[in-house]
């Protein structure tokens, strides 16, 4: 994705360039969010969540070389923040509500084809930075660098957390990493 960069804030250029970047990234950025939570609608969610951040750090993002990168970093961790809040509501309810089941978010079921639900699921069962690594590089497009950036970790521990989370995968589902670009 090439540079974005305007140079008065809150110009009409600097609007066009913002809607352009919303328009362009939010259906990469469903995608790798729906591939990381295991849910369309929730990343959708996120995405959006996303984008109402990125208008309020806009003038220091439209300044990155990567504003891609950084879109794919924020999602990411909106999405481990969910993660965790559920879990936290899920302890809770076990603690708290004696004899009853804990409350469990299910997805609503959407019309996607099989094979996508399939691999959605079996990334959603790696662990958390094995699935943002491989996401985030494979599903997000971004570099080894921008990974380890995004992950706030060296480069080979990104190319570990990737190589581990395709071997887990091919285990699982003999599936090839061309298919894991069109979950």
């Amino acid at each position: 994705m090439a540079v974005v960069r305007s140079t008065s804030v809150g110009s009409d250029s600097d609007d066009t360039t913002l809607a352009d970047l919303c328009r362009d990234e939010y259906p990469r950025l469903v995608g790798l969010l729906a591939l990381y939570v295991g849910s369309r609608p929730l990343a959708e969610d996120l995405a959006q969540e996303t984008l109402v951040r990125l208008h309020l750090h806009w003038p220091r993002v439209r300044t990155m070389a990567s504003p891609h990168g950084w879109l794919c970093g924020v999602g990411v961790n909106l999405a481990r923040s969910w993660w965790r809040r559920r879990y936290a509501e899920q302890r809770a309810n076990r603690r708290f509500v004696a004899g009853r089941s804990p409350a469990v978010s299910v997805a609503a079921a959407i019309a996607e084809p099989a094979d996508v639900l399939v691999i959605r699921a079996a990334v959603a069962l790696l662990p958390p930075r094995q699935r943002a690594a491989l996401v985030l590089r494979y599903y997000g497009g971004l570099s080894v660098l921008e990974t380890a950036e995004q992950l706030s970790c060296a480069p080979g521990t990104v190319k570990s957390l990737t190589h581990k989370a395709i071997a887990a995968l091919r285990t699982s589902l003999d599936v090839s990493l061309e298919e894991l670009h069109h979950a």
